[in-house]
């Protein structure tokens, strides 16, 4: 692992343990065996690199394991069966994963109060996520449009960010089902 890879780590580990407010520059560099100097070669600053550390983290995190739901949820089943099936029990995924879903939630608002290299940082990162739904939604259901899949990739981005925020708030409240989810967009339809 290089000095970049080590101090991306160490961010992590540093904010799990400490907390945004409480992880120094020095901290990072002593978890990651570099010098401090290292953190500004590589990311210009302590706040970039936790940005890109928290970002990539929960990206590949909630990400990819959400990826396999939605893969597995459409086996042998309709777009709405296996949408309701993507977010019925989404709650495990979220329990696996509290400690990097907190510190992610931190990081969007430091990286909301911070500079704008970081927000645009994070925007692309989001507009990339996006993408990735969406490119999954139209490989899984071929007969959709582009704008269609796009959408639905985007709901996917949405659904999973906020209801792990109303999970981090309120883990003892139910999640609404995947069912409920599937209730409440067919109700918005056109026709009904």
């Amino acid at each position: 692992m290089g000095n970049r890879e080590a101090l991306l780590a160490a961010a992590r580990t540093c904010v799990y343990q400490r907390g945004f407010a409480q992880t120094t520059a020095r901290d990072i560099a002593t978890e990651a065996g570099v010098s401090l100097a290292s953190i500004g070669y590589h990311f210009g600053s302590k706040e970039r690199l936790l940005t890109e550390a928290f970002t990539q983290a929960t990206g590949h995190m909630l990400g990819d394991e959400l990826a396999e739901r939605i893969r597995g949820a459409a086996r042998d089943r309709s777009r709405a069966q296996a949408f309701a099936d993507t977010w019925t029990g989404v709650e495990e995924l979220f329990a696996r994963h509290r400690d990097g879903i907190v510190a992610s939630a931190e990081n969007l608002i430091r990286g909301h109060r911070s500079m704008a290299a970081d927000q645009l940082h994070m925007a692309s990162v989001h507009q990339h996520a996006i993408a990735g739904f969406a490119e999954l939604v139209s490989e899984l259901h071929p007969a959709l449009t582009e704008p269609q899949a796009r959408a639905i990739g985007k709901l996917y981005f949405v659904l999973v960010n906020g209801l792990a925020l109303q999970w981090i708030s309120d883990p003892s409240s139910p999640l609404p089902t995947g069912e409920e989810l599937v209730t409440a967009i067919a109700a918005l339809a056109p026709n009904s």
